[in-house]
């Protein structure tokens, strides 16, 4: 069996397309979309005036320049810019062509701001994991959205990006959330496998694993960007909701076409905390010193930042991730002057480093990737698991009583996020079910039947790009849902369900499920799952 992805779409009328921020999110969404689709990146909003300038070149106009429309300093102008173009074409003006979709891809603390910031504007929406921060922000973002859905389907006289137009349908929108898992070839295999092939009967428990790896914690979640939850989240959400939401994909969401509801869970605990990366571990070698460069046990470390970024990357011509995330210049450094100017720009920024004298609020605004590991102002958990539960949720009754229980018996599920592992990010697991059971990496998919006793292994097809073609199936279902909207007249519900087999609510839930994880490992409690979302989601939407 092998599940191939569709191949790339072409559309008579292609969706043109906005990317908020200029990272790596945005620049593999914008590539992605373009790899797999005709869709038109038409425009980039990035502070950064250098990453602005990069991504346009690459994936908007090339070497001609710029035209005005086509970026922006930051999202809140291209907004001012939309209102205006809308105002122009309203007055009977002939104008650029407006985009029908946006990818956001700002830093996740952002998210609510700008989500709620472009809702009223009716366009097709993609945020990048997690939807935000916070289960208040999650809601806020929620809420806002689904207000627009509703406002837009209450008028009367039809909405077409935010402007009347005269017709009587009013214009709908698709949303999309980068649980990119969802969309590689190998997980859409192996949840045919076990929910519409049944492979090994019911399930019964599941073990995931999250192998971070070793460095690339230390890179984002020791030096970088989301080291800590008062700036940030808890890394169980920022690397980890993929891997909920994998779970309550595979085990709470129903079959397609099933028609049933979601077998919701019961109860979850969690337990984790920082256990390597503080200063109680810090060798007796490195005395005082709070910077790679300067440290006299720097050749012995593993987690040396010159090791790491220098000697393991760079001097091997790598000047994309993590490299360039250090110092976005680098790669065209690297281009135009080559290695030694481009170590000389690289050593330059991991020098850096901050002292007790220095405002907190420098320190917590921006990565540090020369900084010891061990002297950070990191405080997110580097190893945590969830246990989630389900108990019988019969749907209904045989003629003679019994419960049918096919799909909804009592089952369980464990995560483990870990950091220090040589593999990074390639997800590892088993399913246990009532007729077999199932081993799985990110390259091949092992099925035991115990009836048999043999063992069929599959090899789902590998797809380029990021996430096991995670990163380009959701680009290209995400386009595909706007298309079937915008041109074909599908609803936006039909188009969720169709292209992108997820919708607002579903995406909220699993967000929900990381926070309520969470709120178990800190309180140390077990959390009733039904009654969590009673006092923290129902009584807070009614309360509004």
């Amino acid at each position: 069996m092998f599940l191939k992805a569709p191949g790339r779409q072409e559309f008579k009328d292609p969706p043109h397309i906005l990317i908020i921020g200029a990272g790596s999110r945005g620049s593999a969404y914008a590539r992605a979309a373009q790899t797999s689709t005709n869709a038109v990146i038409a425009a980039i909003a990035e502070p950064i005036e250098y990453k602005r300038a990069q991504f346009g070149k690459k994936f908007i106009w090339g070497s001609e320049g710029p035209k005005p429309e086509q970026q922006f300093p930051d999202w809140k102008q291209w907004v001012k810019f939309e209102e205006t173009r809308r105002q122009r074409e309203r007055a009977g003006e002939k104008v650029e062509k407006g985009v029908d979709a946006v990818f956001v891809c700002v830093l996740d603390e952002m998210h609510e701001e700008v989500v709620c910031g472009i809702a009223p504007l009716g366009l097709h929406i993609c945020v990048e994991k997690p939807l935000s921060t916070s289960l208040q922000s999650c809601m806020n973002i929620y809420s806002s959205l689904k207000g627009e859905e509703q406002k837009r389907k209450t008028l009367t006289n039809g909405h077409i990006n935010g402007e009347v137009n005269g017709k009587t349908k009013a214009k709908e929108t698709v949303f999309g959330i980068c649980h990119v898992l969802r969309y590689s070839p190998h997980n859409m295999m192996l949840r045919q496998l076990v929910l519409e092939k049944e492979v090994i009967g019911d399930v019964l428990s599941i073990e995931h694993v999250e192998p971070v790896g070793w460095w690339h914690f230390s890179h984002s979640y020791v030096r970088g960007n989301w080291r800590k939850e008062s700036t940030t989240a808890p890394s169980l959400l920022t690397k980890s909701c993929h891997d909920i939401d994998f779970i309550m994909w595979m085990l709470c969401s129903p079959p397609p076409n099933s028609g049933t509801q979601p077998h919701l869970p019961s109860y979850l605990t969690s337990t984790g905390s920082r256990k390597f990366f503080r200063k109680e571990r810090k060798p007796k070698g490195a005395g005082d010193a709070t910077n790679c460069l300067s440290c006299p046990y720097e050749q012995d470390c593993d987690y040396s930042a010159k090791k790491i970024y220098l000697e393991k990357q760079l001097k091997f011509g790598n000047t994309g991730w993590p490299v360039k995330i250090v110092n976005p210049e680098i790669e065209e450094c690297y281009k135009s002057f080559g290695i030694e100017a481009a170590s000389e720009k690289l050593l330059g920024s991991l020098r850096e480093d901050y002292s007790p004298k220095t405002p907190v609020k420098e320190v917590e605004s921006r990565p540090w990737f020369g900084r010891c590991v061990f002297e950070s102002d990191n405080d997110v958990c580097d190893d945590q698991c969830v246990t989630i539960t389900w108990d019988d949720d019969p749907i209904s009754n045989e003629d003679d009583g019994r419960p049918i229980l096919k799909g909804r018996g009592a089952k369980t599920a464990q995560f483990h996020m870990v950091a220090f592992t040589d593999k990074i990010c390639e997800r590892r697991g088993r399913i246990y079910g009532t007729k077999g059971e199932i081993e799985y990496d990110s390259a091949s998919i092992k099925v035991h039947d115990f009836s048999t006793g043999y063992t069929k292994v599959h090899h789902p097809h590998i797809a380029g790009g990021g996430h096991g073609g995670g990163d380009e199936g959701l680009a290209r279902q995400f386009i595909m849902a706007v298309e079937a909207v915008d041109n074909q007249g599908m609803s936006a519900a039909e188009a969720q369900r169709k292209f992108l087999g997820c919708d607002l609510d579903e995406a909220f839930r699993s967000h929900a499920m990381v926070f309520a994880a969470d709120e178990a490992r800190k309180e140390r409690k077990v959390v009733d799952w039904k009654q969590w979302w009673q006092d923290q989601v129902e009584q807070q939407f009614h309360q509004r």
